[in-house]
């Protein structure tokens, strides 16, 4: 068995021969290509270290998006196949987990210098919580729009464990007059000119209990590309707040302005964040809570399925208030039938659902749509933005029965 430090060691040297051995750079861990349902959708299947195969965005920073297909295999995203999203291309890959440190500052009664051990003496908490990126399906958006180009797969739901940040702050000890909290890790940008990622909280969401510091993802460590050996967990908030490698929490008095917050990562101000499309907002807020989504895993796009009975599966989720129903349609949207939810992971998880129909031969649009505890419920027609967020609409499947 290896050790933590052959293990970041093989990591490391891993990424680094993708990087020089070629011009192209996913060329170099490619073992396949997969289409995506979308335009230009051809993808490199790639091989990093601890993860199995994945679709390949972009190597410098690496962005994996999760095949599809491991969405059918459980509620819980196993870690080899857990999506990587990274902004800046600095990655720490020799991270000593004996010498790391976390620094709690600012409008503080108490600055803690937190080791890693320190952290794992606290009392700690599990969670099970889906991370989606904020521009999960992006590909699918009409009229295109720029960034990352991904299908469904930029989101992974896991169970992960550590101490809630509410019990750091109170080490800690917030002074009157706090605001915000602002997180950041141990990435960083190649160019002094690219403004070094960061993110904030409002005080009162980082006090709540749940915002997590979190360093067992399904019960082992955190892989190296999904934040080890500390990350923040947001739960039901979209990925770009859970920070990777955390190694600094800073208690600030006044609303966070950075590049981070100020400019990237808005929505429109609005119920749906959306605008019509090709327009632009009037106004925008930081983007924050999911909104309700479900999915059809057993069956691709395309299939082609034998008459008669047929199990439909999938998985539903929100922003924290949990699913309430989800219904499939056969015919397109005509007529709906209620599947039967499965095991309630908590509010914060993949839901999974199931539910038999009868499929004659033809071809049917297979609809699901996913209904929240808090009355959200997917729109018929998908939402737009110009950052290409949150895509939200009723998932369908084009399927030809025989």
């Amino acid at each position: 068995m290896l050790d933590r430090r052959e293990m970041m060691k093989r990591v490391g040297a891993g990424l680094a021969v993708g990087a020089i051995t070629s011009l192209n750079p996913l060329k170099a861990f490619a073992r396949d290509t997969v289409t995506l349902p979308f335009g230009n959708g051809e993808r490199p299947l790639v091989k990093y270290p601890q993860k199995r195969l994945m679709i390949g965005l972009t190597q410098r920073p690496p962005q994996l998006e999760t095949p599809f297909s491991v969405f059918n295999e459980g509620v819980i995203t196993p870690n080899d196949a857990f999506f990587v999203r990274y902004h800046l291309a600095d990655i720490p890959l020799n991270i000593d987990p004996d010498t790391f440190t976390l620094e709690v500052k600012g409008k503080v009664d108490h600055p803690l210098k937190l080791s890693l051990k320190d952290i794992k003496k606290m009392k700690a908490k599990e969670i099970v919580a889906v991370t989606q990126c904020s521009g999960n399906s992006r590909g699918f958006f009409n009229p295109r729009v720029a960034g990352g180009q991904s299908g469904n797969g930029a989101m992974g739901n896991a169970r992960w464990r550590g101490v809630p940040l509410k019990t750091v702050l109170e080490q800690a000890g917030v002074q009157t007059g706090a605001k915000q909290v602002v997180f950041g890790g141990m990435d960083g940008p190649v160019s002094d000119k690219t403004p070094d990622f960061a993110k904030a909280l409002d005080i009162d969401h980082a006090r709540d209990g749940e915002v997590m510091l979190a360093y067992l993802m399904n019960g082992r460590d955190l892989p190296v590309l999904n934040g080890f050996p500390l990350r923040l967990v947001v739960p039901g908030y979209y990925g770009t707040y859970w920070v990777k490698h955390l190694n600094e929490i800073t208690v600030i008095d006044s609303v966070y302005d950075n590049f981070w917050m100020k400019t990237a990562y808005r929505i429109p101000d609005n119920a749906c964040a959306c605008v019509e499309p090709g327009t632009a907002p009037k106004a925008t807020v930081p983007i924050n809570r999911y909104n309700v989504r479900s999915f059809i895993t057993n069956v691709a796009e395309g299939a082609k399925l034998k008459a008669g009975g047929k199990l439909l599966k999938g998985i539903a989720f929100d922003g924290g208030t949990g699913i309430k129903e989800v219904a499939v349609s056969i015919d397109g949207g005509k007529t709906w039938k209620n599947a039967r939810l499965g095991r309630n992971y908590g509010k914060y998880s993949f839901r999974a659902w199931k539910a038999p129909v009868k499929l004659a031969a033809g071809v049917h649009e297979l609809k699901v749509r996913a209904t929240s505890n808090g009355g959200q419920v997917q729109p018929a027609d998908a939402t737009w933005n110009p950052a290409g967020y949150m895509r939200n609409v009723i998932e369908t499947v084009h399927v030809t029965v025989a």
